[in-house]
């Protein structure tokens, strides 16, 4: 046989020896395990092939189900009008950290208007045993 027709038959069962093996790796890699992360219910990212569980968002956010943000956010603004009204104090009421009894060095100054800073101005009253 001619030694050019030899030299194409064996370059086209090595090319299609190539497209077999790629096409097996393809199906092995991305195709079958999308295909058992869908049958789960869960989700298949083709890039970094990564089977993920969905997260239900009513589950994190705690609206009801069918409900829209909009809704919700007005419903939760209802009722912190209502707290309002009531006079409970809101989160954003609160008070502040106490400030720290003594400074951290001795001699440092004291912020004024702390308490530190006032019980360190004013002395402190000493109890006297009383006479007999």
């Amino acid at each position: 046989m001619n030694p050019t027709i030899n030299r194409l038959k064996i370059i086209f069962l090595i090319i299609f020896a190539v497209g077999c093996v790629a096409l097996w790796t393809y199906q092995l890699l991305w195709v079958m395990p999308a295909k058992r992360c869908d049958e789960n219910g869960a989700w298949w990212d083709w890039s970094t092939r990564v089977c993920a569980q969905p997260i239900y968002i009513p589950s994190i956010t705690g609206r009801p189900a069918g409900m829209s943000r909009k809704e919700w956010s007005e419903k939760q603004a209802a009722k912190q009008l209502e707290r309002d009204a009531e006079g409970y104090p809101s989160d954003d009421d609160a008070a502040p950290a106490p400030a720290a009894a003594v400074p951290a060095k001795p001699g440092a100054a004291l912020p004024k208007g702390s308490a530190a800073a006032d019980s360190a101005a004013a002395p402190a009253p000493v109890a006297v045993p009383a006479k007999k």
